[in-house]
């Protein structure tokens, strides 16, 4: 099993940045993807997440400004997380996680990527 980030970086407040996630290697088409941070010295928070059926939630502090999309592919499922209007609160790292169980065993799953630094400056 793979899930693996990509898009982090440096970016000036107001700026937009966008996260991709991509998770293969299991069974996951009827698994939950979300995207979570966490900043030094905190704990790691729900950031924003998508159901395979495309049903979305976000943290209050991001709604209107983030938005999560997924693409199921055959092997491999793809979440992204648009951020725009970023505020140097939102700095962290952030992880992608996917979450549910297997529509064949039933066998229960959660995966983490490594996660991907966003930093913004003000």
């Amino acid at each position: 099993v793979q899930v693996v980030e990509s898009g982090g970086g440096l970016v000036q407040a107001g700026g937009s940045l966008r996260l991709s996630c991509a998770a293969s290697g299991g069974e996951f088409s009827t698994g939950t993807m979300g995207w979570y941070r966490q900043a030094p010295g905190n704990q790691r928070d729900l950031v924003a997440t998508i159901t395979s059926g495309g049903a979305t939630e976000y943290a209050v502090s991001v709604k209107g400004r983030f938005t999560i999309s997924r693409d199921d592919a055959r092997t491999t499922m793809y979440t992204y997380l648009q951020m725009n209007n970023l505020k140097p609160a939102d700095t962290a790292v952030y992880y992608c996680n996917i979450e549910g169980s297997s529509p064949r065993t039933a066998q229960e799953y959660d995966y983490w990527g490594q996660g991907t630094q966003v930093t913004v400056s003000s």
